[in-house]
């Protein structure tokens, strides 16, 4: 029996002329105007494009690895190739009689997470195998130890710590509030290990929708000004949603912020991402441990005597 961990994420453009058609994909199918297109090839280009593909890949093969005889792992994505279908086609090819879902975000929303399930709900049908998918998975434990030891290795100091997660238009949050505790109870669970006091690091929300609506905040860039004002001089940003390296990292991070901190008279530094570290990797073969129903998980000698870790 074999099971195969199915890792679900986003996605990326293969290159510029892929960018249109991406993004359309992204907008349910509706054409992304030139200005827009423009603006996004910008800041692929300052990052060399997104390493997400690539990163998800090899996230793959380790949690492959780690979990041993009796898995197989592969990645898809939602929006690019390769897609879910594709992936779930490649595992079930290499022997999979059950297909388990991770959707490499820690908090669940099945507002936008729901896509993902029911891509692999579908072509489980298709293929004619089991499946079943992690949902919020922000308290497994060797998660939050890994994201504790990141924060530990970038030696805060003086820093003023800022969490972070991606904004949401504020009626998402209305209709899904629990998701946004979600990313504000990982904060409060990883700060302790670090250790931070509860009064040594803020909260902020990032890459907030240039659309007319009201967006969550405060937005990262609106602490700055303060933050330099108090007589600190470096900020750390800690994010507690993303896991590789993409855009929303190595430009709305790296590049946005960065220059907003610069501008307030700040040193600004953030945490590595998680991506292939092996503390990360055995998280998700926890992860995708414990989303597999006993009766299809695998029981090869390696694998018998691992019980899932405690949430």
């Amino acid at each position: 029996m074999t099971v195969g961990v199915l890792l679900m994420t986003y996605g990326a453009p293969h290159g510029d002329a892929d960018l249109p058609r991406y993004l359309a994909a992204v907008r349910g199918g509706r054409p992304a105007p030139d200005e827009l297109v423009d603006e996004m090839r910008r800041r692929y280009g300052l990052i060399g494009g997104s390493p997400l593909v690539r990163i998800t890949r090899a996230q793959a093969r380790a949690v492959e690895e780690r979990l041993g005889e009796g898995y197989a792992a592969a990645s898809g994505m939602r929006f690019s190739e390769p897609s879910i279908a594709d992936a779930a086609r490649d595992l079930v090819a290499r022997g999979a009689t059950h297909l388990t879902g991770v959707v490499l975000s820690p908090q669940w929303s099945p507002m936008l997470m729901g896509g993902y399930v029911r891509a692999l709900e579908s072509v489980a049908g298709e293929l004619g195998v089991g499946w079943s998918a992690a949902e919020a998975w922000h308290r497994e434990r060797a998660f939050i130890e890994s994201l504790a030891e990141l924060v530990r290795e970038a030696e805060a100091g003086d820093a003023a710590v800022i969490f972070t997660a991606h904004s949401l238009p504020r009626r998402v949050f209305q209709s899904e509030p629990g998701y946004v505790a979600q990313l504000r109870e990982t904060a409060d669970l990883v700060a302790p290990h670090v250790p931070l006091a509860p009064d040594g690091w803020s909260w902020a929300y990032q890459s907030a929708g240039h659309t007319q609506e009201e967006w969550l905040r405060p937005d990262l860039k609106e602490l700055f000004p303060e933050i330099a004002t108090s007589g600190r001089h470096e900020v750390l940003v800690v994010p507690v949603q993303f896991v590789s390296d993409h855009l929303e990292v190595l430009y709305d991070l790296d590049v946005a912020a960065a220059d907003e901190a610069r501008v307030a008279g700040l040193r600004y530094r953030r945490i590595a991402m998680p991506n292939v570290r092996s503390s990360f990797i055995r998280a998700l073969a926890a992860i995708a441990r414990s989303a597999t129903p006993a009766s299809a998980r695998a029981t090869s000698p390696r694998t018998a005597s691992a019980s899932p870790s405690p949430r």
